[in-house]
């Protein structure tokens, strides 16, 4: 590996040797537009609690959070307006689709949020719904600014540009 250092050969090595051969690992739904519209401060996972028809939907991939967001009401955290497609096998006892769910989140960090939202302006946006590890539905929440317009365009000129130097880079025009 010329041109390298050690602890560069080292970090290389360990990214090139890592297997992405979890079989639970499963992206469910990804809020694509939020990192558009928002500015991401900071990032949580949280645990959300689920029925058994909505997990058995959300093994099918039926879910979308992207008109969704997340509130602090009486210190506790939840989910509102997130979509979960219906179970068609348990039609009888199934699941409202857009209910609000509570999710899973520590006092502190749930105090953090509150603090952000309440005092700051700042506003907490689902980013990703996915399966972890262990196979348990996790919901990452963003705690996040709005943009303004000219702040959207300049982010996608900064994308644009990081695409065109890939591609001269990459053919050395």
């Amino acid at each position: 590996m010329a041109g390298l250092d050690s602890a560069q050969t080292n970090a290389y090595i360990r990214v090139m040797a890592k297997t992405n051969d979890d079989p639970n690992y499963k992206v469910i739904a990804d809020n694509r537009r939020a990192r558009y519209d928002y500015a991401i401060e900071e990032d949580i996972e949280c645990g959300i609690i689920l029925m058994g028809s909505e997990v058995k939907s959300l093994r099918q991939g039926g879910a979308n959070i992207a008109e969704s967001y997340a509130e602090v009401d009486d210190g506790e955290l939840f989910l509102t307006n997130g979509y979960i497609a219906p179970y068609k096998q348990a039609i009888t006892w199934g699941h409202q689709e857009r209910r609000r769910r509570k999710l899973l989140a520590s006092k502190r960090e749930i105090a953090k949020m509150w603090n952000a939202t309440q005092r700051k302006g700042m506003t907490l946006v689902p980013l990703v719904m996915y399966f972890n590890h262990k196979g348990l539905v996790k919901l990452k929440i963003g705690i996040a600014k709005g943009k303004k317009a000219h702040d959207k365009r300049a982010t996608e000129a900064k994308r644009d540009w990081g695409r065109q130097k890939q591609r001269l880079l990459r053919h050395g025009d």
